[in-house]
């Protein structure tokens, strides 16, 4: 099916959507991204792009921006959070060189998707907030506040957690609180970082920082179990002294970090599930956060949005009608997020053990790194070494 002229509505400017939209423009379809602010802005700090994330951008022409605002990463370090021992290291620069690991800040990513799809072509309209959506025959519409409704031949949802788009596809959602909250923060990196992520496990809580922006900061995230709600939002405050009591029993490395950080973001963490309905065969999908929502454990996010922008950009051009696509999209997709989604949650319960299960699992991690240190690394050949790029749909 030519893409060409095809009117395309993508709502929601984050990595997902504005992935898309240059994707699909630069297959001459006719882009509209409707977003709810009245400026692209991220309050976000940092994040990962791995080999399988990376490739897409390659295929969109942006990875030479992609070079240029990240930190090309070495390794993932395991470490013993209390005592600030190493238990592993995964050498994720050897990965795959040609694509890399990369740490960089997410407003820098949203800038250059969205240089991108400008160049492209695509049309961005701010302070466009969806009321409603329909679903109706011949063409699905948006109907956005103030009463306008705009029909497009393909609607897609990039909207994030709180998707109006999923929802009208699969109805309300309850999400499941996982008793997790998480800080973040950026501070200034000390000179010399490495480009190494550090992962400092402790009973009932973990930290996780790396370098950005050529090492000049450090990103930090932070988690702790607790009973106590916090909101699903990316925009609460809470006080930096809650942050450094929550982790007093850490390295001093830890300690020293964080006695830095100053307004920490503070966000409750939700399981959602991966959505059952992607698709409608009136010209409806979803991705990114919209279709599959996971915990931060994995850091796939970003990937699994810009996996998705290409495969169901792919699928469009591929197949000879829109029902037959999206329907393509949805196959290939779900199992693959679904099985990252999974992942992500049993990351989380590996980081926070306590006890003799601690001892054990990190004693085992030790000795594997030492006498195989390639084995944990292969084990992720189906998550980095996966190329949407490079593998047609079915």
């Amino acid at each position: 099916m030519s893409l060409i002229g095809q009117s395309v509505t993508v709502v929601g400017a984050g990595v997902a959507g504005l992935a898309l939209a240059r994707a699909l423009a630069l297959r001459g379809a006719q882009v509209t991204v409707l977003e709810q602010a009245d400026a692209i802005r991220e309050v976000g700090a940092g994040l990962q792009i791995s080999p399988n994330g990376a490739c897409v951008l390659r295929a969109l022409g942006l990875y030479p921006a992609l070079e240029a605002a990240s930190v090309r990463a070495q390794a993932v370090q395991l470490v013993d959070g209390p005592s600030g021992d190493a238990v592993t290291r995964l050498e994720v620069g050897r990965l795959r060189p040609d694509q890399g690991y990369h740490f960089l800040h997410r407003a820098d990513l949203i800038a250059l998707l969205l240089q991108g799809a400008v160049e492209a072509g695509v049309t961005l309209r701010l302070l466009s907030r969806v009321a409603e959506v329909d679903l109706s025959p011949p063409r699905p519409a948006v109907v956005l506040d103030g009463g306008e409704r705009l029909e497009a031949a393909l609607l897609v949802g990039a909207d994030g957690l709180h998707s109006k788009v999923r929802t009208a596809l699969n109805g309300p959602e309850t999400a499941f609180f996982t008793h997790q909250v998480a800080w973040r923060a950026v501070i200034p990196a000390e000179p010399g970082a490495a480009p190494v992520a550090e992962v400092h496990m402790g009973p009932g809580r973990h930290l996780v920082s790396y370098p950005l922006r050529g090492g000049t900061l450090r990103n930090i995230v932070a988690v702790e179990e607790r009973a106590k709600w916090a909101e699903e939002s990316w925009t609460l405050r809470d006080d930096s002294m809650d942050l450094r009591l929550a982790f007093a029993g850490f390295s001093p490395r830890v300690r020293g970090w964080l006695e830095r950080v100053e307004d920490p973001w503070l966000w409750g963490l939700f399981r959602h599930q991966v959505a059952s309905t992607w698709v409608d065969p009136t010209g409806v999908a979803i991705l990114g956060d919209a279709a599959h929502p996971t915990l931060p454990f994995l850091a796939q996010g970003a990937s699994m949005g810009l996996e998705d922008a290409w495969v169901l950009t792919d699928c469009l051009s591929r197949h000879d009608t829109i029902p037959a696509a999206l329907a393509a999209y949805q196959a290939l997709r779900k199992p693959r997020t679904t099985r990252i989604v999974a992942a992500a949650t049993a990351n989380a319960r590996a980081y926070h053990m306590s006890g003799l299960p601690r001892v054990i699992g990190h004693t085992g991690l030790r000795l594997l790194g030492r006498l195989s240190p390639g084995t944990m690394l292969s084990r992720f050949d189906w998550l980095y070494g996966h190329d949407v790029t490079a593998q047609p749909p079915a």
